[in-house]
């Protein structure tokens, strides 16, 4: 099976550290695997580590993660070449796609290169949850705000615009990007917004938002709108999933 709806999780969270490996599935991820709903055979996750440039030591982490959740891990690097014979064909077998963080311009740049965009459309389509933390959040947006040119945050407007809003992530730890995105909205840079603090995801079925979930207690999630230029930010109070600690 596959999910119910075209299914996006944006998140600031996902991964945390493990008790007998270095990483393990948080709340987030599980969630993300849930909604896949996969039955009789164990979910296939593919990890892309495009925005990190593909480090496979860290990609080996997640697959020890991946076992430990008791998922099948499949992976799509770009780096120091395509490694599958057809990626689109390896998107949409699988059942939930999930994109590691790092810089989101450098991936939206590889991703145009090796043509990828219509391929997550295509999975996503198909009911291929697409998920990701950080970079792997912003890149199914219209844009959002990113490190990715230096430490001072810039925006990125060319995010694949699977749902037509822009995202901020990292809302409550990176002192920059409330006060970035407010200003990139209320300018028109960028259309009205969702952000996360870390932890939090936004639950999209089909290009609306249909809730936040929180994998840590008092996270929140934020909604950021222009009128008459000037940004207004709406408080979206995330349900908190089991399994937290």
């Amino acid at each position: 099976m596959t999910a119910s709806a075209p299914t996006i999780l944006a998140t600031s969270g996902g991964l945390r550290p493990g008790r007998r490996t270095r990483l393990e599935f948080g709340p987030l991820l599980h969630f993300a695997v849930e909604l896949a709903c996969v039955s009789g055979r164990a979910p296939r996750v593919c990890y892309l580590g495009t925005a990190g440039g593909d480090q496979h030591w860290y990609a080996t982490l997640f697959a020890d993660a991946g076992r430990v959740a008791g998922v099948e891990g499949v992976r799509l690097d770009l780096f120091p070449m395509v490694s599958a014979d057809d990626p689109a064909q390896l998107l949409g077998d699988a059942d939930v796609v999930w994109v590691g963080g790092g810089s989101v311009a450098n991936l939206l740049a590889l991703w145009r290169l090796h043509e990828l965009g219509p391929a997550f459309r295509a999975a996503w389509e198909a009911g291929v949850v697409l998920a990701g933390v950080s970079a792997g959040s912003v890149c199914w947006h219209v844009g959002g705000t990113t490190d990715s040119f230096g430490p001072e945050l810039q925006p990125v407007t060319d995010g694949l615009g699977l749902v037509p809003y822009a995202n901020g992530v990292h809302y409550d730890s990176e002192p920059q990007r409330r006060p970035l995105l407010h200003r990139l909205v209320a300018d028109g840079t960028l259309p009205e917004a969702y952000a996360t603090d870390d932890g939090v995801d936004l639950l999209y079925r089909g290009t609306e938002l249909v809730e936040a979930v929180s994998e840590v207690p008092g996270k929140g999630a934020y909604l950021v709108t222009a009128v008459g230029g000037v940004a207004h930010e709406e408080r979206l109070e995330p349900r908190l999933l089991g399994g937290t600690r």
